[in-house]
């Protein structure tokens, strides 16, 4: 293709796109990948991929093909199940929740997620559908920006409290924050202490820069 060998000297744009929710998305040959960005900053695949893919070799990719689901909150163009699907070799049931309908409409479009047999793409808020939602989930994987911003309800208690009732004993919650400022780095430091001696968390600061991991292991 030829968008895609000259997207290694320049990137090459294949849509702009307004959202309601999202504001602007574009999607991009850059680098002979085809990514999707926000105004500000990477949404799925590109530097964003490689962040959770780092997250889940953490966890460990033979741990997680054991596991029976996946809870994705925050799908965007869907690089982190394309890393389940293609590279974990993840054969379970996979459940993504997306806020923006646009998102998923690109998604399915340029992505081919409604390609892949073991997902089930849901458009929802994702504190509504975890509200609501009965079933409990091997890995959760929280993934939820609005450009560079990430929603307060994330860090809030009754939130929290409510994934680790949804994590069986013995899984994990995969977290990408991001981290610019002071206030950033306090408000992941109180995030931590929000999980007592029956959880196992660890902090992998300065993923790409910016990001910050957290793997949190559900004991009892």
């Amino acid at each position: 293709m030829i968008a895609k060998f000259f997207s290694y000297f320049l990137p090459i744009n294949v849509i702009k796109r307004k959202s309601t929710i999202s504001n602007s998305l574009e999607v991009t040959w850059n680098n002979g990948e085809l990514v999707l960005d926000s105004k500000n900053t990477n949404y799925s695949y590109g530097s964003l991929q490689r962040i959770l893919k780092k997250g889940l070799k953490y966890i460990g990719y033979d741990r997680i093909r054991k596991f029976e689901n996946v809870l994705v909150l925050g799908v965007a163009g869907g690089s982190v199940i394309k890393t389940l699907v293609d590279e974990v070799k993840f054969k379970g049931e996979i459940t993504g929740v997306e806020i923006d309908p646009e998102i998923v409409e690109i998604a399915n479009t340029y992505f081919k997620l409604n390609e892949i047999k073991n997902l089930e793409l849901i458009v929802q808020d994702a504190f509504e559908f975890v509200l609501k939602t009965k079933h409990h989930y091997d890995l959760i994987i929280i993934d939820i920006f609005q450009d560079t911003t990430i929603p307060n309800f994330l860090f809030e208690d009754y939130f929290i409290q409510r994934i680790n009732y949804l994590l069986k004993v013995n899984g994990f919650i995969l977290f990408n924050t991001m981290v610019i400022n002071e206030q950033n780095r306090v408000r992941n430091l109180d995030y931590k202490k929000k999980f007592g001696g029956n959880y196992s968390l660890r902090m992998y600061p300065k993923v790409e820069v910016h990001n910050e991991l957290f793997t949190i292991k559900k004991l009892a």
